[in-house]
């Protein structure tokens, strides 16, 4: 056996906190209904593609007088999509409670992601395999993929592997792309009379995946701990090398809750919020215009260095290149099968069809911009069709433009100092770190909570635990229908039901945070050092969670 760190040890002995109601066990749980739920959009549309899953109540468990048998039951486990810390505890929570609820329950786990359950590659889990992987990070207990599930075809694969092993139930644990799968799988079930039920899970480190109901998706506590650490870590040597402005570009590509959240943490000079730039129409001129700005306010106090954190989505978020990035994936498209274009051997070549293609301002749009950014707009696509915006290096763009605007102030007597650059991409980095004692209690709740939902006979929901900023023993165990989240969006040129992401809301107390101290944190140095996950010692640092959901959690209970 491999060798084990004395945290991975200590690590292994860790037993996640359950909600008083779970931690009764899963035959002496008693289902509450709520009254019955809408999408968040597009209802009419929603309702006729999930005739049979549609308009279901919210749930919640609470401790029932008496205890049931439960009947045998196997149930299939994925893991889908990017990595995200605490997916492990996720099926050790599913497998504890199914094998709680009664021992010849059977767990199995599809290898590779959603292609696992199509293509009948899995493994049964056994005590042994499972104790291995408690309370780590990663997804490499079973592996993970991008395979979307959303085909006939697809479907009735499924339903033969499922059916080979006995399977009534499926979880999937993922984002929202996942859960639309997941909705879509449950809704085929259902309507094909296959008694196989569908459980999602709500993992992204991004957390774009929340709403009511989900105050956040799993990961996104660790992920943004982990970042926070690095960016603490950057910040002491800018301030002790006093030579360099960092630009750091940080993981969340739809929204920029990372990006917010490593923020508070942190305090760094310049915080750029896609939203923001979006809902104030910023140009990609005037986003250089304001960092260079502070740039040559700092320079005039003898401060040539700083922290600049960018959220990876960013050029999606201005203006004129969301319009040409828009247009460049519809012609994308048309051009995986265009001769010409595939035949072209230089990217010279490839950039003017580009070019021919996008329309008149757009085209302009593309022209002006450096030949490593264009490349990387025609790199490979990502399964939804759209540009892999992690792959487009946003902080190098903006230091290259910066440089020349401030070479251009000096020209002008309007910059005095100096301005050396250094870029840096965060993601890869939290994905699969530790979970925080918060993520490892979270997931665990969020499997074992899975297992109940199942254990009730419902399928196309999402597993809940709410009231998250209590004690783990005070948290409400649920689920909502997915379809309760979903609306429709254009997806490979076509209108497709998605769920709906949750994005940085500016009238919100999270934002609010950020904008009422950033003035101060530009000019000043209030860098704040949170330094690596504590997991053992006082609750108040272990057991912490985020700011975002210490501030929303706040401001709810006022308004409640």
């Amino acid at each position: 056996m491999t060798k084990l760190s004395p945290l991975q040890e200590e690590r292994l002995k860790y037993q996640p906190k359950l909600p008083q109601s779970l931690s009764q066990g899963i035959n002496s749980l008693e289902m509450v209904e709520g009254s019955a739920t809408q999408s968040v959009r597009d209802q009419e549309q929603i309702k006729a593609l999930f005739s049979n899953t549609y308009g279901k109540p919210v749930v919640t468990f609470k401790v029932s007088g008496s205890s049931k048998a439960s009947e045998a039951k196997n149930v299939g486990v994925i893991l889908s999509g990017g990595q995200a810390p605490g997916g492990h505890n996720v099926i050790a929570g599913l497998y504890d409670a199914l094998k709680s609820a009664n021992p010849a329950n059977k767990l199995y786990g599809f290898l590779g992601g959603p292609s696992g359950i199509i293509d009948g590659k899995y493994i049964e889990f056994t005590d042994e395999f499972m104790n291995q992987y408690r309370n780590t990070g990663g997804f490499d207990i079973i592996g993970s993929g991008r395979t979307k599930l959303e085909t006939e075809d697809q479907f009735r694969e499924s339903l033969k592997v499922c059916q080979k092993l006995g399977i009534s139930a499926v979880v999937i644990i993922g984002g929202d792309d996942s859960n639309t799968n997941a909705a879509l799988l449950a809704e085929w079930f259902v309507k094909n009379n296959t008694g196989i039920q569908v459980i999602g899970c709500p993992k992204t480190i991004d957390g774009d995946l929340k709403n009511e109901q989900i105050e956040i998706s799993f990961g996104f506590d660790t992920a943004t701990k982990t970042y926070a650490e690095l960016i603490g870590n950057i910040q002491r040597d800018a301030n002790s090398a006093k030579k360099y402005w960092h630009f750091i570009k940080i993981m969340g590509r739809s929204a920029s809750h990372v990006a917010l959240e490593a923020a508070l943490q942190t305090q760094p000079n310049i915080t750029l919020i896609s939203e923001e730039v979006e809902a104030k129409q910023m140009s990609l001129e005037s986003i250089v215009n304001y960092m260079s700005d502070i740039i040559a306010k700092r320079a005039a106090n003898g401060k040539n260095f700083g922290i600049a954190i960018i959220p990876e989505g960013l050029i999606e978020f201005i203006p004129e290149m969301k319009s040409m990035i828009a247009n460049l994936n519809d012609i994308m498209a048309e051009l995986e099968s265009d001769s010409n274009f595939l035949a072209a051997t230089s990217m010279h070549d490839k950039f003017a069809i580009v070019e021919r293609r996008l329309d008149d301002v757009n085209a302009s749009v593309f022209s002006s911009l450096p030949a490593g950014i264009k490349a990387q707009l025609l790199a490979d696509r990502d399964p939804h069709g759209n540009v892999q915006v992690s792959k487009i290096e946003t902080e190098k763009l903006l230091i290259e433009m910066i440089s020349s605007k401030l070479n251009e102030m000096k020209s002008q007597g309007q910059f005095v100092g100096k301005f050396s650059a250094q870029s840096h991409f965060f993601g890869y980095e939290g994905r699969c770190a530790f979970p925080s004692n918060f993520d490892a209690d979270y997931c665990y709740s969020l499997g074992y909570n899975a297992f109940a939902l199942i254990n009730n006979g419902l399928t196309g929901y999402l597993s809940s635990v709410r009231n998250l900023t209590k004690p783990a023993s005070e948290w409400i165990a649920g689920g909502i229908p997915l379809t309760m989240m979903m609306n429709m969006e254009k997806r490979h040129g076509e209108m497709k039901p998605v769920i709906q992401k949750a994005l940085v809301k500016l009238d919100g107390p999270v934002f609010k945070q950020l904008s009422d101290n950033r003035d101060d944190w530009a000019m000043n140095d209030r860098y704040l050092f949170p330094g690596a996950i504590q997991y053992f010692g006082p609750s108040s640092v272990c057991d912490i969670t985020t700011r975002t959901l210490q501030l929303e959690r706040a401001k709810e209970l006022v308004n409640a």
